[in-house]
């Protein structure tokens, strides 16, 4: 482990894995439309949502998609670390109430580059709601 907790890169294999869940509530949809200035009527306007292929309001995207940033930010490989890259891929919508629980599992360690390459997914009640991949820059004791 690194003086702040997280895991150095000689400390990664693959196959470790971590997760957290968050129930994904009104004012996450406003906050998050405050901070990102995404104002789309499909996450605020639910007379407008209803008349989407949704039926209803949704999260945004990237705001589930921000929970596997704190899976990686926070557990694994946890602080300290650099976000290098993430792909996405939306499955399906997310809507109020739902929880969304992100899991990244360790695919790949390269100790020469300090690299990790990780699988990502959120899923709610056991479907996957986004998949993905992430790179990240791990700290080293080697240093």
């Amino acid at each position: 482990m690194n003086k702040v907790g997280g895991y150095n890169i000689e400390d990664l294999q693959p196959g470790m894995s971590a997760s957290v869940s968050k129930t994904v509530s009104e004012a996450d949809i406003v906050m998050f439309a405050g901070v990102s200035t995404d104002v789309n009527p499909a996450h605020l306007n639910e007379e407008y949502a209803k008349e989407t292929q949704f039926g209803g309001r949704i999260a945004h995207g990237m705001l589930s998609a921000s929970f596997i940033s704190a899976v990686l930010a926070n557990k694994l490989p946890g602080p300290g670390t650099i976000y290098m890259a993430q792909t996405l891929k939306f499955k399906a919508p997310v809507r109020i109430g739902d929880t969304v629980t992100a899991t990244v599992t360790v695919r790949e360690v390269v100790v020469e580059k300090r690299r990790c390459v990780l699988d990502a997914v959120c899923t709610v009640n056991g479907k996957a709601v986004i998949e993905g991949e992430s790179t990240m820059y791990c700290t080293t004791d080697k240093a």
